[in-house]
């Protein structure tokens, strides 16, 4: 019975997970698209959309739900961008300027939803979500407006004869701000497979040694490191990714080195004093408080992060591979519903995220965006459906996940009602 209740709560925890990966299989199927094909687009979106979805780690970790805020993140990258095309600083350089212009905009702004959200405890989700559409108003006001006429910018950005900003800006040619960070290196993508199973491999050794694991960990680990090894081997699975049939996939060396590098400050924080109250206040802020964690303090850092984290990946995703342009009214608008259901597609909840889960929600949120289209056309023979399939997938996610975490809290609560109720009738 023990065990049978084990996998009924493991299947009741990841079941979002496990239908995305059988329609994943499904789509992919009878999409009839180039496996080729769909492995070089989905390395793509990856390489885009990982640096962001990760950003919400810490947010909810701290117990405040999906932060659909990071589409304020998202626009001040979007506002450094735009002030270094106007002012003519091309390539690497550029991209570092915008980097660090939105350092104290992304601060600024997530200290003043950190601020908001202080104000709506136990609807943070929800709240973050309506502050993104009316950030979204000012944002309009502020390119359309204010940019070309108070304060004053290139010609080349501007709409000429009125005030504001082009509607679509291009990051190619002489503006150099196209694949800067992705152009910088690559590698082969089996090459970085069979450099990661070496790495945790390597590292579970090394964590046993240093007895900070059990012999059982250290055999998980080296498991998973020979058998993702040993997929990767199979000829007709390395054929599809050293381009045997077709483009050969390659890593853009930076960019991940980033998004590794994030994961790693993701995992290193939390054993830090500032991480352990993240923890803390997510786990139950009366607890926090009479502790002497400064509650609101604590929550306002985790949204500047948040929000700091993901305007930097809003402008990886900006110069990556296959973009080229900056739609300067609507480049925002889905960052944080797209991020909110990928992680929430990898297993996370409102209460609970990893890096792992962000990566894998990732993957397979953005395998259903690829291969949609083409298997709807295929099982309806009308693509329009592919479409409509992606946004109740975005929407249909959320919903799900937040009537899951109402019935899991209710569900507990009423557990915790019972095992007091027995506990006074023994008394």
């Amino acid at each position: 019975m023990g065990e049978q209740n084990k996998i009924k709560a493991h299947l009741e925890k990841y079941v979002v997970t496990y239908l995305f990966i059988a329609l994943s299989i499904l789509f992919i199927v009878t999409s009839g698209l180039d496996i080729n094909y769909v492995a070089s687009q989905l390395l793509l979106r990856l390489n885009r959309n990982a640096f962001i979805v990760l950003a919400l780690i810490i947010p909810i970790i701290a117990g405040m739900g999906i932060n659909f805020a990071i589409t304020i993140g998202a626009m001040a990258a979007q506002i450094g961008l735009l002030l270094v095309i106007s002012w003519g600083i091309t390539g690497l350089p550029g991209i570092l300027l915008a980097g660090l212009i939105t350092l104290p905009l992304g601060s600024f702004f997530g200290f003043l939803i950190g601020k908001l959200l202080n104000k709506m405890k136990g609807q943070e989700t929800i709240g973050s979500l309506i502050l993104g559409y009316f950030a979204n108003g000012a944002y309009q006001l502020l390119f359309l407006f204010i940019f070309g006429s108070v304060i004053p910018l290139n010609s080349n950005v501007t709409i000429v004869g009125a005030s504001g900003v082009q509607n679509t800006l291009n990051l190619t040619g002489s503006v150099g701000l196209y694949t800067a960070v992705d152009s910088i290196a690559h590698i082969p993508f089996l090459l970085a497979v069979y450099l990661g199973c070496g790495v945790l491999a390597a590292a579970s050794v090394i964590q046993f040694v240093r007895k900070a694991i059990t012999a059982k960990r250290l055999a998980v680990g080296l498991i998973i490191a020979a058998v993702i090894a040993g997929i990767f081997s199979i000829p007709s699975i390395a054929a599809v990714v050293n381009g045997t049939h077709g483009r050969e996939l390659k890593l853009p060396l930076v960019t991940w080195l980033l998004i590794l590098g994030l994961c790693l400050f993701n995992s290193t924080i939390m054993r830090t004093r500032l991480g352990q109250k993240f923890r803390a206040v997510g786990q139950n802020q009366t607890v926090a408080n009479a502790s002497g964690i400064d509650v609101d303090r604590t929550r306002i850092i985790a949204i500047m992060i948040s929000t700091v984290l993901a305007g930097w990946g809003q402008i990886l995703f900006m110069q990556s591979e296959g973009i080229g342009t900056f739609q300067t009214y609507a480049a925002h608008e889905q960052v944080g519903l797209y991020a909110g259901a990928a992680i929430l597609v990898g297993g996370a909840s409102i209460d609970r995220a990893t890096n792992l889960q962000a990566l894998v929600g990732t993957f397979l949120f953005h395998s259903l965006f690829i291969t949609a289209q083409s298997a709807a056309s295929a099982m309806f023979g009308n693509s329009a459906v592919g479409e409509y399939f992606r946004a109740f997938l975005s929407y249909g996610v959320i919903a799900v996940a937040l009537i899951m975490y109402a019935w899991r809290g209710a569900k507990q609560k009423k557990a915790s009602q019972i095992n007091l109720a027995e506990e006074a009738a023994k008394a």
